[in-house]
């Protein structure tokens, strides 16, 4: 009789009841972040009625409806610390969601979904003009959710949608096609993302474009790595000098190229000015990082930090520079001028704010416009201590909702919001020197 000789390699023994205790915990807590989810919606939902009663109870116009949401979302971002516009579209979100989508709505107050199922749903059914059509697509697609991850889910939902529509497949491409945007943000260490949200025919052939030119850049560089390899030593010392440095992997020379196409590459001429746009920035740095004698201190006005190599690069293609003076200890702008002087108030209010004043507002200043904090037209002056930058949408705020704001002296702000709260916005200090000279002796 045969027998079994083969040995079976040790295994780690995992405490199975103890496992089971975890993963039982786990799923509790899963359903009960649902389940605040779910009544996070419902609260933002509450908020935007709150604004459609205040709006509803007057004749307005639609942008008098919109300054009355507007107003709800600040209110809200401000005590939240969150932006009034991602409020404001949050709002939105919720309000399809509890309004048309409520079988997803109450999948997800029960725990029976997660919140990254219901904003497929939401993503994938929202073109589904048809009340009956669309109930139909929510009622399988939540069905799918109960037993499927948020990936496998969005991967059938777009077949089921179609399915729903019967064939008003046009439509949802139009208005798809109607949300296409270019949009940045900021990730940290003086990075940024830029999305963009294409028809995908478009979308695939860009990147397929820059696959293209970042192949024959690379095959370029390994070419001349192996010409330099068939030269004397002293002709393949200059070759390798040529294309040591350029070890960049295929996505690097990808972005590298899509940044020299948009910034350096002019649109076809078409007699609109196109040809004469160019991208702009502000970036302020000190004089030592130019020197090489620190790297510190460079910022992008409206973003953050960037590295002291960016910066000196940047600094070498300047057409003119602007001086800075600020106070030797708290580092407030004090004033800016220039060999031949040009608004300079201007400048030293893009300086001092950088970004839209209202709290939370990352807008860089060159797209706001400069409000008078106190009115002029009431005798408000026109100096760095009554002006102050704010975006299109909070300007409005300002003037046409119960938002108020005073300057507190160095360019501080003080927000009070229309149910009384204050929120004090400080100026960023984007300069600071560093000093000379050895530190007093005491």
């Amino acid at each position: 009789m045969a027998t079994d000789t083969t040995r079976k390699a040790p295994q780690a023994e995992v405490d199975t009841a103890a496992l089971h205790a975890l993963v039982t915990a786990l799923g509790g807590v899963r359903s009960a972040i649902a389940g605040f989810r779910a009544l996070e919606a419902s609260l933002l939902t509450a908020a935007f009625d709150l604004a459609d009663e205040a709006a509803g109870s007057l004749p307005l116009r639609e942008r008098e409806r919109e300054m009355a949401l507007r107003t709800v979302a600040a209110e809200i971002g401000a005590a939240l610390h969150a932006g009034d516009r991602t409020v404001q579209r949050r709002i939105s979100e919720a309000w399809t969601l509890t309004q048309r989508f409520p079988a997803t709505h109450a999948a997800l107050a029960d725990g029976r979904i997660e919140a990254a199922h219901a904003s497929a749903i939401v993503d994938a059914g929202q073109g589904i003009g048809d009340d009956a059509q669309r109930a139909a697509f929510e009622a399988s697609a939540v069905a799918l959710a109960e037993a499927e991850t948020p990936a496998r889910l969005r991967a059938v939902l777009g077949t089921l949608a179609e399915q729903a529509e019967r064939g008003d497949r046009e439509a949802r491409h139009r208005a798809a096609r109607a949300r296409r945007a270019v949009i940045v943000r900021d990730v940290g260490d003086g990075m940024a993302e830029l999305l963009a949200t294409l028809p995908a025919v478009l979308a695939h052939g860009i990147h397929d474009r820059l696959t293209t030119m970042a192949g024959v850049i690379r095959r370029t560089t390994h070419d001349a790595e192996r010409a330099a390899g068939a030269t004397d030593a002293t002709d393949a010392t200059d070759a390798t000098d040529a294309t040591d440095d350029d070890r960049r992997t295929i996505d690097q020379i990808r972005a590298d190229v899509l940044c020299d196409l948009a910034l350096g590459g002019g649109p076809i001429a078409s007699g609109d000015g196109l040809a004469a746009i160019r991208a702009q920035v502000q970036v302020s740095v000190p004089v030592l990082t130019l020197a090489g004698r620190t790297d510190g201190g460079a910022r992008l006005a409206g973003s953050g930090p960037i590295d002291a190599q960016t910066a000196r690069r940047l600094a070498g293609h300047a057409v003119g520079w602007d001086r800075v003076m600020t106070h030797p200890v708290s580092g407030v702008v004090l004033a800016v001028d220039r060999y031949r002087p040009s608004e300079n108030l201007r400048r030293v209010l893009r300086v001092r704010d950088e970004h839209c004043r209202f709290p939370g507002c990352r807008q860089p200043a060159r797209r706001c416009d400069i409000d008078h904090t106190h009115d002029a037209a009431l005798g408000g002056a026109t100096s760095a201590e009554n002006l102050a930058h704010l975006c299109r949408r909070h300007h409005s705020l300002k003037h046409a909702s119960a938002w108020r704001v005073r300057q507190r002296g160095g360019g501080v702000l003080e927000w009070t919001s229309p149910t009384g709260r204050s929120y004090v916005d400080t100026p960023v200090t984007a300069v600071r020197f560093a000093p000379t000279c050895d530190p007093p002796p005491f």
